[in-house]
Parts: C-alpha cells; sequence; structure tokens
C-alpha cells in the first residue's frame, strides 16, 4: 500500500509539474508589457488597452489559443522599421479586427472580421510599422476607418 501511495504521489508531483511549465509556457508567449493606444476618428477618441508584442516569439504568438478578448483590449505588433506584413489567423479561436498602421500613425487598412483558425495570409496592403488586433466588428462598430490616426508611441505622429 505504501508503495502504492509513493507511485501515486509521484504520479500526481510530476502532473503538477506538467501543468505548471504549460503555463509557464503560455504566459511566456504572451506580451508581458501593457499600454494605452488612442484611435481618433470621426466618431471620436476611442482608447484601448494593449499587450505589446516585439519579440519573434511574441509576434508569432500573438492572440492564437485565447477563447475570449475583452472589448476595449487588444495587442499591438510591433514591426519597426515600417514594412509590408502578412498576418494569419492559424490556431486563433476568435474573430479579429487587425488595424495595420503606418510609421506616421495613420491606419492604411483593415481587415475586419478575420476567420478563426484560417491560414488564409492577410496582407498589410503596403509598409506598415504596427498592427493592432482587436476583437472582431469593434472597427465596424466604433466607425474606425483607414486614414484614422493611431496615438501610441511607436508612430511618428503622435
Amino acid at each position: 500500500m505504501i508503495g502504492l501511495r509513493l507511485g501515486w504521489t509521484r504520479a500526481w508531483s510530476a502532473l503538477a509539474a506538467v501543468l505548471m511549465l504549460c503555463a509557464f509556457a503560455v504566459n511566456e508567449a504572451r506580451a508581458a508589457k501593457m499600454e494605452t493606444l488612442e484611435i481618433a476618428s470621426k466618431t471620436g477618441v476611442h482608447v484601448f488597452t494593449v499587450e505589446i508584442a516585439t519579440s519573434d516569439k511574441e509576434r508569432e504568438t500573438g492572440l492564437m489559443y485565447r477563447k475570449e478578448l475583452a472589448d476595449g483590449l487588444g495587442m499591438l505588433f510591433d514591426f519597426r522599421p515600417e514594412q509590408p506584413v502578412s498576418m494569419w489567423m492559424k490556431n486563433t479561436y476568435i474573430p479579429l479586427d487587425m488595424i495595420f498602421i503606418q510609421a506616421d500613425g495613420r491606419i492604411l487598412r483593415i481587415a475586419e472580421n478575420t476567420e478563426p483558425l484560417s491560414t488564409r495570409i492577410i496582407p498589410s496592403g503596403g509598409p506598415v510599422t504596427g498592427v493592432l488586433e482587436v476583437i472582431g466588428g469593434t472597427a465596424k462598430k466604433l466607425g474606425i476607418a483607414p486614414g484614422d490616426r493611431v496615438g501610441h508611441p511607436m508612430f511618428k505622429g503622435r
């Protein structure tokens, strides 16, 4: 009986260690830095709290594996220097609006309600410095459009 108990204890300890490593790996992939970003549109100024994805790993993982994203939250991908970029929705379970932003802070393009789990390539349509991902439908709901200005230290037009 003691041998069986020790076996189960070791098994539970091993399982707990694996679960802790998985949790660490998931959190490691999440961008650690949170900042405020504003978008000035015809309908007003809209404020978002965004995770900043600056490392290759953070940009690669993005919002993958997340099951929800609240209004007013998002992820800002830093692609400096300005360049054409492409995104996709692989392993992303929620529809997103992808807002492609030029170096001067102007919105170049918006890909609305992108398809979850799709590997279809979503191009920026020109050189951009950043991409803001927010919950699908946000741009339409708030009246955010190409040409609107984004206020954040990443962009020169601030």
